[in-house]
């Protein structure tokens, strides 16, 4: 993969990133909130973070010791 595919798919995660974040503020307002469905979301929000932190990683370039 290179930078340009790396860059798009970094912002690609972070709109899905964005986008479960405001789906788990409706279902935690909603008082018939399922409390698993909102873990599972919670949970695929962190690895989505890691991985985007991973993919922005491969952008920066090694400095040489």
């Amino acid at each position: 993969m290179d930078a340009e595919q790396v860059r798009a798919r970094v912002i690609e995660l972070e709109i899905e990133h964005r986008d479960l974040d405001a789906a788990i503020a409706l279902l935690a307002a909603s008082p018939t909130s399922n409390a698993l469905q909102l873990q599972r979301l919670k949970k695929r929000k962190l690895q989505l973070k890691d991985y985007i932190i991973q993919l922005q990683m491969r952008l920066v370039p090694d400095i040489p010791a």
